[in-house]
């Protein structure tokens, strides 16, 4: 059997490699990234993967782990997956949870639900991916249109460092909303992506 395929969201590259390698994975599976900046165009995803799928899976006979979750799809994602008994997805809707584990992010979402959520690679390109790709850059007249409804900004780390914690602390500043930090770390992400590749293999 061909080795298996990991179609993954650029914005994860840096935790899949840490997780394929600490798991000694990194020569055992083929990895492909689709651009990070899918964040802000989640209809867009589907279609990417599938010019990947057919780029390097063509015949449908290799095992898939398709690094996101539903992330915006509104289950076009999961859709895809049903066509294609191959591919396997990471679980629940979106980065944050699969980062957190549901229990936590089920929590933060309870406690408040005017939560914006970021990640390590979010918080280190707020610039380009949110604050220039959703043009407040050029019309900040729109941000209590995008931003209103948020109250708190939620830093939801996978590493210890000091200037990505600068970067949130930054980004809830520009979005006038109250900051805070959970260290998740990659525990749950390496369950995650450890699970879909055994169901996948």
């Amino acid at each position: 059997m061909a080795r298996p395929l990991v179609l993954a969201c650029g914005a994860l590259v840096s935790e899949l490699r840490a997780v394929l390698t600490a798991n000694g994975l990194a020569d055992e599976v083929e990895v492909r990234y689709l651009p990070a900046n899918l964040h802000n165009r989640p209809e867009r995803i589907v279609p990417a993967l599938v010019a990947l799928l057919d780029e390097h899976d063509p015949h449908g006979d290799r095992p898939v782990l398709i690094g996101y979750a539903d992330c915006g799809t509104g289950g076009r994602l999961d859709a895809l997956l049903a066509e294609r008994s191959n591919l396997r997805r990471l679980p629940g809707n979106h980065c944050y949870e699969f980062f957190a584990g549901t229990p936590a992010f089920e929590a933060l979402q309870e406690a408040e639900l005017g939560t914006f959520y970021l990640t390590d690679f979010l918080a280190k390109h707020f610039e380009p991916l949110i604050w220039q790709g959703l043009q407040l850059d050029r019309h900040p007249e729109l941000l209590p249109m995008y931003f209103g409804s948020y109250t708190r900004l939620v830093l939801l780390s996978q590493d210890r460092d000091d200037d990505v914690i600068a970067a949130g602390q930054a980004a809830a500043a520009r979005l006038g909303l109250r900051f805070e930090h959970r260290h998740v770390g990659l525990v749950h992400f390496g369950e995650a992506v450890n699970v879909v590749l055994r169901r996948v293999s």
